[in-house]
């Protein structure tokens, strides 16, 4: 994944403290590397190029929904949060380079292969 970070300028970690879901333990337990399958990012070239990986992915679908069995990919400042002003989008945490893609059951080698052209193709 290492080539992949040239062209990913902000990757967001985000967790959820101890306690603060009745099942926190147990995920801890059954997850030891980590709950859920959305992984979001900020993609060198703004707008353009979140646009631009977005139309490149093969594998992946456009959607906005999440948590579908298929791998999704969506640019929420062209899509999803495109009515909202400016102001309103980073309030909502969305910014023009942001990439959301949620994690489908394809084969992992697959979705990183989509993922690795996609990247290359935005940076064109």
């Amino acid at each position: 994944m290492d080539t992949l970070i040239p062209s990913i300028i902000t990757l967001p970690i985000k967790q959820i403290p101890s306690g603060c879901h009745p099942d926190y333990k147990l995920a801890k337990k059954y997850l030891p590397y980590g709950q859920g399958a959305i992984v979001g990012f900020g993609i060198k070239g703004g707008k353009g190029a979140g646009i631009k990986f977005i139309n490149s992915v093969k594998l992946a679908s456009h959607l906005a929904n999440i948590g579908d069995s298929k791998t999704l990919v969506i640019h929420p400042a062209s899509t999803t949060h495109q009515q909202l002003s400016q102001a309103e989008q980073l309030a909502a945490g969305v910014t023009d380079d942001y990439i959301r893609i949620s994690v489908g059951t394809e084969h992992i080698d697959d979705i990183i292969a989509d993922v690795k052209m996609a990247l290359k193709e935005s940076q064109r």
